[in-house]
């Protein structure tokens, strides 16, 4: 365990030693798109993919329970969205950011591109570290590694819904989160992660991240590929663009009118109460003098 706790600070080290640097040499539009969703993707998928294996081995080869994963997975989590500088290293958040105008497609493009080399990347240190068999854990994740089975354990509708509905919870409390302080939203998004996975993990192993799941379990046996592009793609994407219709009303990139709420003006306009006199009313003071203030008195 301790081995894996200093490779997650050794890796989370290495991205910001790079993202330091991609800032100084790229220009500004280049790593936002590229450089600093690269140094994310890379720093989730090696996390991730070592948190995963101490989930496998760790119950029955170190005799640690589920509670101390889930606190690993939080504290990541927790780490990531300290340290991402705003990248979302994963592809549905981008998608999202298109759809609400503040990407445009060749960025959105870009953003994919970095996400998928930076799995790829990390994926291939992980098993390079894995390899080196520093512990019993790495030394028996390495003998199954190539034998690995699929996290679908039920049925295709069924694990497209558990990873759609994560997605969809997911992005619901990141859209509320947007505008809040990142003291407050990055717990958020780390206890939700960590539901998440507590929740749906054993049915589908809960990534709803398309580019994380991809370099996870897409080579894995038991499933063709097109399964895996069903649950792992469509369905967080699904639940991305219904979290997003039900928070905005409407999907700014589609169409501008909102489908589901009345729109309202933020400014009230006062109700003015008009009395007027009625045909054939006398005036106050005629009914109470029987005369108008007006004529002379005697």
């Amino acid at each position: 365990l301790n081995v894996s706790i200093a490779f997650f600070f050794l890796v989370v080290g290495m991205c910001q030693a790079l993202r330091w640097l991609f800032k100084r040499l790229l220009s500004p539009r280049t790593y936002g798109c590229l450089a600093r969703e690269l140094a994310g993707s890379l720093q989730l998928c090696t996390s991730c993919l070592e948190l995963r294996m101490l989930m496998d081995i760790g119950p029955w080869g170190g005799g640690f329970g589920l509670d101390v994963v889930l606190t690993l997975l939080f504290l990541l989590f927790a780490v990531h969205g300290a340290s991402f500088d705003g990248a979302s290293a994963n592809p549905t958040v981008s998608v999202q950011e298109f759809l609400l105008l503040e990407s445009s497609l060749t960025a959105t493009a870009a953003k994919l591109l970095a996400q998928g080399v930076g799995t790829g990347t990390g994926w291939a240190v992980t098993k390079l570290f894995w390899s080196w068999e520093l512990t019993q854990f790495h030394f028996i994740q390495n003998l199954i590694s190539s034998e690995c089975s699929s996290s679908i354990h039920t049925s295709l509708p069924h694990a497209a819904l558990v990873e759609g509905t994560c997605s969809f919870l997911f992005h619901l409390v990141l859209l509320k989160s947007r505008q809040s302080h990142p003291i407050y939203r990055v717990p958020a998004l780390a206890a939700t992660v960590t539901f998440l996975t507590y929740t749906a993990g054993s049915f589908t192993g809960a990534f709803f991240n398309p580019a994380l799941a991809t370099a996870s379990t897409f080579h894995c046996s038991g499933n063709s590929f097109w399964d895996y592009v069903l649950v792992y793609w469509l369905g967080p994407l699904t639940g991305m663009f219904a979290a997003l219709l039900l928070y905005q009303g409407n999907i700014p990139r589609l169409f501008q009118k909102n489908l589901l709420y009345s729109q309202k003006s933020k400014y009230k306009i006062p109700k003015v109460k008009v009395t007027g006199h009625e045909e054939g009313e006398e005036p106050k003071s005629k009914r109470k003098g029987g005369k108008s203030n007006s004529e002379p008195r005697a």
